[in-house]
């Protein structure tokens, strides 16, 4: 395992927070100008003046501190179909390796718990919305005040993205409401997630996986997280880094829907979840992956400008049909039945 920290740029997004025409500004000029560079030669940035109080993502964190900490059998009362990803996943029932088709070497699946939570099709009034893609949610009344806490970091976290995509659009040189269409009934999935190991326990196979190798399905994912180990990218040349989570930064990354419209001139970087230790113990480690996926029916297929003579690109596929192929891997074993160039990369890199 490469473990030498790995740098990733830490970007102050605050310009873009304020309303401005596309390209009308220095400050936001340099700002997409470090995001094409990051997104580029990373795939992952750290965002800084991002707007999202402090207070937002403690209350968070004790909402999902106090599901948690219930029993098994009434966090399993919260369990949906597997192909709806609503709802609480138990310790060892998801492979995030398998949306890639690569099952772990001891089979064991990740050892994270998980409760999901998204927009539902009774958000977007007038729409006839597939229930597959927008399934309503199963909020645990075990847990008082769980649901507004929760919605209101969603909501913080849906404007941030929206204020990513603005960025995005100009760091790609494109007209600005270029994504308009393709986000205007955007798949967004909050994912909080607890890495079930008991503290101090040093005794796990050393196959053991947090969270295995994969990539994220959509279009860009902003990750609150602990500042503890765990979390690792893959770099272009197979090797495996350490992430450090700057004080008061979210973690961005693209997701497959960003590097498919761009032909790969952006990452969607290789990423795991050893288990988290420091100096030998295990610690707690909690997350909540806010998945920014775009509009069900959304084609992603090159972008202007992306492909050079000849090349043909990524064959077209639609946002629901890569998550609905990614998530079977995830939560059921099957793997994609397609050749996938993210595959391809887990499977030349080292351990």
């Amino acid at each position: 395992m490469f473990t030498t920290p790995f740098h990733v740029p830490i970007i102050d997004i605050s310009p873009y927070l304020h309303g401005r025409d596309a390209g009308s500004s220095a400050e936001c000029a340099a700002v997409a100008a470090g995001l094409d560079n990051a997104c580029r030669e990373v795939g992952f940035v750290q965002i800084v003046g991002h707007g999202i109080d402090t207070a937002l993502t403690a209350d968070l964190a004790d909402a999902l501190d106090e599901f948690f900490a219930l029993p098994l059998a009434v966090k399993k009362e919260y369990r949906r179909d597997p192909a709806t990803n609503r709802g609480y996943s138990p310790p060892k029932s998801e492979s995030l390796s398998m949306s890639l088709g690569i099952p772990t070497a001891n089979q064991m699946n990740d050892f994270y718990e998980a409760f999901t939570v998204g927009t539902a099709a009774a958000d977007f009034a007038g729409l006839d919305l597939p229930e597959i893609s927008y399934a309503a949610n199963n909020w645990p009344g075990a847990v008082p005040g769980f649901e507004p806490r929760v919605r209101r970091y969603f909501a913080a976290a849906q404007q941030l993205s929206r204020t990513l995509m603005t960025a995005f659009t100009d760091a790609l040189g494109l007209e600005p409401h270029h994504f308009g269409s393709m986000v205007d009934h955007s798949i967004e999935v909050l994912k909080m997630n607890n890495y079930a190991l008991p503290e101090g326990d040093t005794e796990f196979t050393g196959d053991l996986q947090g969270m295995g190798a994969h990539s994220d399905f959509g279009i860009l994912t902003v990750l609150w997280a602990d500042q503890v180990p765990g979390l690792q990218v893959l770099d272009r040349g197979g090797r495996w880094h350490d992430v450090e989570l700057a004080d008061g930064a979210l973690l961005v990354n693209l997701g497959d829907a960003m590097a498919r419209w761009t032909n790969d001139r952006w990452m969607s970087t290789i990423h795991r979840v050893n288990p988290p230790v420091v100096n030998g113990q295990i610690r707690r480690r909690r997350s909540a992956a806010f998945f920014f996926d775009g509009n069900h029916d959304a084609v992603i297929e090159a972008l202007p400008g992306t492909l050079s003579d000849g090349e043909t690109g990524y064959a077209p596929i639609t946002v629901a049909e890569n998550i609905a192929m990614k998530v079977a891997g995830l939560r059921t074993g099957v793997a994609p039945a397609v050749d996938l160039r993210e595959t391809a990369r887990v499977a030349a890199a080292g351990n």
